[in-house]
């Protein structure tokens, strides 16, 4: 099994974070992605095929085509490991993927689209093309080539956007302190951001904070939760208590119960027994 990651060159880097390619990684359980802020365009590369689990009827699997656009999530989705066989997908930067769709972002949130219904034919064609390649080199080069000929007819992003985005990574900063700072009003501000971003600001900036809390933990070997939740910019341990029940399912103690270290499991997956 193994699990690479390539970054792509400028002006791709703008809005993707990174390539990644899965071979041998499928396990016999389900797995929990836990919400990130941002969306994945993810490739089957052995079978036509994606199955995520519903989110209300649990055991109910939705079938997918093998090319699939994942919007941003507010909430858990679980999936089934076991198609982890050889997959490729784009990580993008928050708000990176809205250059790349034919809808608004906010139109995907908490959901999925089969990549032809948005790219029509052309989805078909770098499915096709990606599973002719005979190495990860070629398979990246492929998907950076595609995107970066959608890049230059994509939507326009609006400027408040990027700014927006750098503001709300830092703790304590509000939506409105952010509006004033990057010179709209508060409303059209969280319009325009959950267009391009597919959540609104003020949700957006938790799942952030949440993500840095976790990311924290992870790599910290005696956890002071209290601690944690102050660096993070929670108002109290309370705080960080719910976005973690929200946000992964977990109490931030299960969390670091459960979460143990796997090279089958990619960043924000958590697996479940």
């Amino acid at each position: 099994m193994f699990y690479l990651t390539y970054a792509p060159a400028p002006p791709l880097s703008e809005f993707v974070d990174y390539f990644w390619l899965f071979e041998g990684g499928q396990a016999a359980r389900k797995e929990r992605i836990v919400p990130s802020g941002t969306m994945e365009l993810v490739v089957n590369l052995r079978d036509d095929e994606i199955r995520l689990y519903d989110r209300e009827q649990k055991e109910r699997q939705r079938r997918y085509s093998g090319a699939v656009l994942s919007g941003t999530y507010s909430r858990i989705l679980v999936i089934d490991a076991m198609q982890h066989e050889s997959m490729l997908g784009v990580h993008f930067k928050p708000g990176g993927a809205f250059p790349f769709l034919t809808v608004k972002a906010s139109d995907l949130t908490d959901a999925h689209a089969d990549l032809t219904d948005l790219w029509g034919r052309s989805a078909r064609e770098l499915r096709e093309r990606l599973c002719s390649c005979n190495t990860f080199q070629e398979r990246f080069h492929v998907m950076e080539e595609m995107l970066t000929a959608r890049l230059r007819r994509s939507q326009r992003v609006h400027p408040a956007v990027p700014r927006s985005l750098n503001y709300l990574t830092v703790a304590g900063a509000s939506v409105r302190d952010v509006a004033r700072e990057v010179g709209i009003c508060q409303r059209r501000l969280t319009k325009v951001f959950a267009d391009q971003v597919g959540l609104s600001p003020k949700l957006f900036s938790r799942i952030y904070r949440f993500q840095r809390a976790r990311f924290l933990a992870d790599k910290t070997e005696e956890v002071v939760w209290a601690q944690l939740a102050s660096n993070c910019g929670y108002f109290d341990q309370s705080h960080l208590i719910n976005d973690f029940q929200e946000f992964a399912g977990l109490t931030p103690v299960e969390y670091r119960r459960r979460h143990q270290p796997d090279a089958r499991l990619k960043s924000h997956h958590i697996a479940l027994p």
